[in-house]
């Protein structure tokens, strides 16, 4: 029996039972799909994590209070207490490093800004003049903050597009006088519209020199500091220097976490791969309830084709031959199900980013191929006992339907 042979007569004995033959293509179909779709979001919130990361720049390290002995997150991320915390004499003594090129402490809370009647709610980040260099962000109109002694609490201020237009709206807002909390600042600048950045959204911020933030918050601590190395080759000096100073300073206890944007991406990089490759892993059980379904159905497809495969016996066929037309079957209706499920899965993904523009999502080189391999080697798998029973059907009984 030649392979179109055997073709033509899947797809005939597949096209005799159209009900039956679109609901296993639909079973399989879906479980395809949802690999497709699901590898797409695990993936693009991958890459999307990987896209924000690198807008800060190269060559970055970043100190947090207190210590971590592995590559996750620190204990004062959460707990909020440590056995130190960071200052901004902290921070001005990591310049004395020669690998240093920049450095921005951080302090951030959240205050109510307003500016005549109008008022609004807003995250304050409190940091320097090299903030805006380290970030990557630019300004859109005016200056950033003054350059200067850290120390110094001027009352300027840089406000983000989305601030600028609901207490100013199409007026001016550069030289403008706004009220933080209880205090007044003048806006020297304005920063280019970015939106959702690391969990911030730069359009909403208002950003102040870190001394009066400091004063606003009552707190003389910082979140975290921010480090540029001067180049690649000089971060992991940067890396000791900073240790070695801080460790110093905090009468030789190592309590803070220095991490580099390297090793912050590469755990997140970890995470968010195990977590693709566990959606995916779940997506393809149902690929395994769409075999079985294939079995079910084709082991009931045996007693109602007896006469035909008996048929097929009495001229001739072998019985490696009559597996080889349920194996046939079984390989086309998973083709036929695994195609309509690619379809279905990029439609979906783009549905995705049609709705949530910034994630980057699309399914994986090897997710669409695994979701294929898998697709026909379960129904070929799961349709090796149908084929078997019907292989050994005596054609005499088949034909007299006993």
């Amino acid at each position: 029996m030649r392979p179109a042979d055997v073709v033509r007569f899947a797809w005939v004995s597949l096209r005799g039972y159209p009900a039956r033959t679109a609901l296993m293509g639909l079973a399989m179909a879906i479980g395809v799909a949802a690999v497709v779709i699901l590898t797409a979001l695990g993936d693009g919130a991958r890459r999307y994590v990987v896209k924000q990361f690198s807008s800060l720049g190269t060559n970055l390290l970043i100190v947090f209070p207190g210590r971590s002995e592995t590559a996750g997150a620190t204990p004062g991320m959460f707990i909020g207490q440590t056995p130190r915390d960071l200052t901004l004499d902290d921070a001005l003594a990591l310049t004395r490093s020669r690998a240093v090129r920049r450095v921005a402490p951080l302090s951030v809370g959240s205050a109510q800004v307003s500016f005549g009647g109008r008022s609004r709610e807003a995250p304050v980040v409190g940091s320097t003049a090299d903030w805006l260099a380290i970030r990557n962000m630019q300004i859109a109109q005016g200056s950033f903050l003054p350059p200067g002694d850290p120390r110094a609490a001027s009352p300027v201020c840089v406000i983000g597009a989305t601030v600028r237009d609901e207490l100013f709206g199409s007026a001016s807002a550069v030289g403008q006088f706004v009220r933080i909390g209880n205090r007044r600042f003048r806006v020297g600048g304005i920063l280019v519209s970015q939106g959702q950045h690391l969990g911030f959204n730069t359009d909403e911020m208002v950003i102040v020199p870190v001394a009066a933030a400091q004063a606003m918050f009552n707190t003389n601590t910082l979140l975290r500091i921010l480090i540029e190395a001067r180049s690649r080759e000089e971060l992991e000096a940067a890396k000791r220097d900073v240790t070695a100073i801080l460790q110093a300073r905090h009468e030789g206890e190592l309590d803070v976490t220095v991490v580099t944007q390297d090793a912050v991406l590469a755990t997140f990089d970890r995470v968010l791969g195990a977590l693709t490759l566990a959606v995916a892993g779940i997506a393809a059980i149902s690929l395994a309830v769409a075999g079985i379904l294939i079995m079910n159905v084709m082991l009931i497809a045996v007693s109602q084709r007896t006469r035909e495969i008996g048929l097929l016996k009495a001229v001739g066929a072998t019985p490696a031959q009559i597996r080889l037309l349920f194996f046939a079957e079984a390989v086309l209706l998973s083709c036929l199900g695994a195609m309509a499920g690619l379809a279905a899965g990029f439609a979906g993904n783009s549905l995705i980013v049609r709705v949530y523009p910034v994630l980057p999502a699309a399914a994986p080189a090897w997710a669409v191929a695994a979701a294929l391999v898998t697709a026909v080697a379960t129904g070929v798998l799961f349709s090796i006992m149908p084929a078997r029973r019907a292989a050994r059907l005596d054609p005499v009984a088949a034909l007299s339907r006993r």
